[in-house]
Parts: C-alpha cells; sequence; structure tokens
C-alpha cells in the first residue's frame, strides 16, 4: 500500500495495513535545545526534521492566492535585541532578535478602512498571472505519478483578515460594518475558486487544506451566528468547486477550541479539523461522539503529556490510539512542539506512537551524508 492509498484510506474509514506517520512540527526554540541532547545539528528546520525522523510527506500543487505583487519587506528599525520590520503583507510589527518562540508586537496593519481595502484588494486580483500554473497537463501527469497524497490551498476567508487589519480592527469592523466584512470575505471567495477549480480539474487532488486560526482557549473569536452568515454559504462554493472535481477532504487549520464552528464547518463542506488542540480546549474524542464519520481528525496528541514524561506520554498514546481504531483520524502531536520537551521525550513519543499505530520503527536519516 502507498503513503497515497493509506492516506486517503485512513481518511474515508477503509482499512489499512497501517497508519500514516506524520507529525505537525517544532518551534525553533526547541530545535536548538535538543541540538544539545543529541539532534544533529543539520537538523535546523521543519522541513529537515520531517526528514530526519523519515515522517511521510505530502504535496501541494503550486498555486498563488496571496498577495500579487507582496508589499515591500523591510526592516525599519534595528536595535541590539530587536527589529522593526514591515513583512510582505505590509504589517508592521516588532520582533525579538534572539531568535526565541514569541508572538510579535504588532505596532500598524495595512487594512484599516474601506479606503485602504479598494487599494489592498489590487493585490488580490483574481485574473493577475502566476495564480494558476500555464503547464497544467505536464503538472498533472507528474503529481499522478506521486505516491504521496497531493493538495491545494484553499485560503482563508477570516484568518487572513485578521492578520491584515489586526485583532481590533476585524472584531470592530464585524460589528460596525459586517457589509465590508462580506465583501471582503466575497473577493477572497472569488478569488480561491477561480484558482482551485482550473488546478482540480487537471490534477488529481487528495485534499484541500485552507488556515483561519480564528479560536482561543474560551472559544471563536466572532459569534457561530456571524460566522453562519458570513462565512459558511462561501466556504459552500469553495468546497462544491473542490467536489465537483472529486476531492472531498477539506482541511481547516485552526487552534483552540473549536467546538462551537466545527458543526458550521460541515455544513460548509469543511470536513476534516486540524491540529485539534487538546490544550486549547478541543476535545477529538467528543467530536467523533458529536459527528460520527462525518467529521475526519488530524492530530490531537496533547503536547503536555510530552512535557510531563514518559508515563504520560503512554497513556495520552493509548487514548489516541483507541480513537485512531475507529478510522477518519490520523493521530499527531496538537501544534509545534514546544521547548519545554525534552529530545528524550519526543524520542519515546515517536517510539510509543509508532508501536501502537502499528507503524514500523525507523532509523534516522542522515540527508546530509547523501
Amino acid at each position: 500500500m502507498t503513503p497515497r492509498e493509506r492516506w486517503n484510506r485512513v481518511l474515508h474509514f477503509r482499512s489499512v495495513d497501517r497508519l500514516p506517520d506524520e507529525e505537525f512540527g517544532y518551534w525553533d526554540d526547541t530545535l536548538r535545545r535538543w541540538h544539545g541532547e543529541g539532534l544533529p545539528p543539520q537538523v535546523d528546520s521543519n522541513e529537515k526534521a520531517d526528514r530526519y525522523f523519515a515522517f511521510d510527506t505530502r504535496a501541494m500543487a503550486p498555486v498563488n492566492i496571496g498577495l500579487i505583487p507582496p508589499f515591500e519587506a523591510r526592516v525599519i528599525e534595528e536595535t541590539e535585541d530587536r527589529r522593526v520590520i514591515i513583512d510582505g503583507a505590509g504589517v508592521t510589527s516588532v520582533q525579538p532578535k534572539d531568535g526565541h518562540s514569541t508572538i510579535p508586537k504588532y505596532l500598524d496593519h495595512s487594512l484599516k478602512a474601506r479606503e485602504d481595502w479598494n487599494r489592498f484588494k489590487e493585490r488580490l486580483d483574481p485574473s493577475t498571472p502566476g495564480r494558476v500554473p500555464t503547464n497544467l497537463d505536464k503538472l498533472a501527469a507528474r503529481f499522478a505519478g506521486l505516491d504521496c497524497p497531493v493538495g491545494v490551498s484553499s485560503g482563508s476567508l477570516f484568518g487572513w483578515l485578521r492578520d491584515w487589519m489586526g485583532f481590533e480592527g476585524i472584531s470592530v469592523a464585524c460589528a460596525d460594518d459586517p457589509l465590508w466584512v462580506q465583501d471582503m470575505m466575497e473577493h477572497l471567495t472569488v478569488l480561491f475558486v477561480s484558482v482551485i477549480e482550473p488546478v482540480a480539474q487537471n490534477i488529481r487532488l487528495d485534499f484541500a487544506a485552507g488556515w483561519e486560526d480564528m479560536c482561543y482557549r474560551s472559544g471563536p473569536i466572532i459569534s457561530p451566528r456571524m460566522f453562519r452568515e458570513f462565512m459558511v454559504p462561501r466556504y459552500k462554493r469553495i468546497t462544491d468547486a473542490l467536489r465537483r472535481n472529486s476531492c472531498d477532504v477539506v482541511i481547516v487549520d485552526c487552534d483552540g477550541s473549536i467546538g462551537q464552528l466545527v458543526g458550521l464547518w460541515l455544513e460548509g463542506g469543511v470536513n476534516a479539523m486540524f491540529p485539534l488542540e487538546v490544550g486549547g480546549g478541543t476535545d477529538p474524542e467528543a467530536l467523533r461522539r458529536r459527528y460520527g464519520k462525518d467529521v475526519l481528525l488530524l492530530g490531537g496528541v496533547d503536547k503536555r503529556a510530552l512535557i510531563a514524561g514518559e508515563a504520560a506520554i503512554d497513556a495520552e498514546v493509548a487514548r489516541v490510539a483507541r480513537l485512531a481504531e475507529q478510522g477518519g483520524y490520523i493521530p499527531h502531536v496538537d501544534h509545534r512542539v514546544p521547548a519545554d520537551v525534552s529530545y528524550g521525550n519526543y524520542l519515546h513519543y515517536l517510539r510509543c506512537k509508532r508501536d501502537a499505530l502499528g507503524i514500523p520503527q525507523k532509523e534516522p536519516v542522515e540527508f546530509w551524508r547523501s
């Protein structure tokens, strides 16, 4: 069974020889800590860590649904311990220079009023050259020959706006000018469908993946009523375009407590929840009980167990392994592994997870020697 076949069978509740071996990744601080605990220094990024630990991989169709052109990224102020930067979305923030995994302090945002949007959306023109590959026939042949799952980015209706406007900006706009918020979401929906559909018509896609990050530990940033009104019909148009072309696994990346939104995502055709942040208030077992086979699950291993030690790791892996037996679920850590986790604990977790899920134990791949 190829990794592609295995991945698709798991997410369609069919029998498999073993579960896919996937993980979310690591903070930079984590890898730096582990370099002092036995991880080779050549493993200094998430991509290299995936290769080193020999995880299963996925491939993404090369589309561009972002800002074209991006804003000019530049450093506008620098001291011994910090930089003030403007990023490719035009957002100004303070970034620490020590490389620690901290949330930047945001100073200014590129999208603050309707007048800004009229200029901003020119960078989101669906007809801009470069959004859809011109060699779709050749790409179709290449992707058809891959033995790993193939996906496409399905964008973001709320999360991107929150980044461009800031938390306060999008919150005030939803309350004071909901028609403007819907206008922006409508423009993004037209962009996503116009890019995704020709790709899906030519390349066999196993999944689509979007990003929102619109929940905290206590629940979503906007009310379920607003979500239903603003987003569900637009998600439906995006997911209908995918399903017309036989892509029926649509993933949303959202941290925090997503329970109030899962049913609404399902109404909109988004059926795979990731990364199931247990410490953030999301219980994958509760989602399975409530929604049955309608919901697909990816993640859900509580990172706090990896901090606590081997006994906690063993118990956590046993918990998710019982849920995985039902199908429709690929367990992995519920966000990036934090620096509180020792390298020894992480290696124990990998051994334990692989044993529990029927995944063969693997030797590290010293890719730098090849």
